[in-house]
């Protein structure tokens, strides 16, 4: 079940820019290369994930919990957002809500499950749907080395399990160099042309 806490729930004056997509499509580099472009820009703010994932792989930027402490900060109110997915806890803090209220644009990578809990939460919002063909996403799937075969069918199986779509929606194919994309999605987080 995916859930919200969210203290300050109402909208402020910043957006919360969405990064959503199949696993393999590329957002954690997008979001990675924007960060470092945007890393003097106080009106954007890149909170870190929280993850039960055993160990940090390096392939993601984010906090890595035990099971227990993240129940423990579900049940504190710790998390703006959080969810499950393969078999993982993720989060995001709930602290982006005073940034929002600050005026600062807040980008996270979030599942596709948590999109319409975040319409009803947080307002201006943009969800960013990073997409790729399915032979690419099978193709960095396994170069990853994080999956068993069985775990990349599951995912690739789960790739279109979600359609997003809306006014608040902007499509942003990956599938080429990583700096064509990266300068859209920069584009998109300062509100420009979409």
């Amino acid at each position: 079940m995916n859930t919200v806490a969210a203290p300050g729930a109402e909208a402020g004056r910043g957006r919360l820019i969405l990064v959503v997509g199949p696993s393999g499509a590329g957002k954690d580099s997008l979001i990675a290369w924007c960060r470092a472009r945007l890393a003097g820009d106080a009106a954007v703010v890149f909170p870190r994930r929280v993850i039960t994932r055993a160990v940090a792989d390096g392939s993601e930027d984010h906090d890595t919990v035990s099971e227990a402490a993240y129940g423990g900060m579900v049940a504190g109110g710790a998390f703006a957002l959080h969810w499950r997915a393969h078999g993982l806890g993720y989060g995001i803090p709930a602290s982006i809500a005073a940034d929002l209220v600050a005026g600062r644009n807040v980008v996270v990578n979030v599942s596709r499950a948590v999109v319409g809990t975040a319409r009803s939460h947080f307002q201006p919002l943009s969800v960013v749907s990073v997409t790729v063909p399915a032979v690419v996403l099978a193709e960095r799937l396994r170069s990853r080395n994080r999956e068993a075969a069985e775990d990349i069918t599951g995912r690739l199986a789960r790739a279109d399990a979600y359609d997003i779509a809306g006014p608040d929606v902007v499509a942003l194919d990956n599938s080429g160099p990583l700096p064509a994309a990266g300068a859209r999605l920069a584009a998109i987080i300062a509100g420009g042309p979409r």
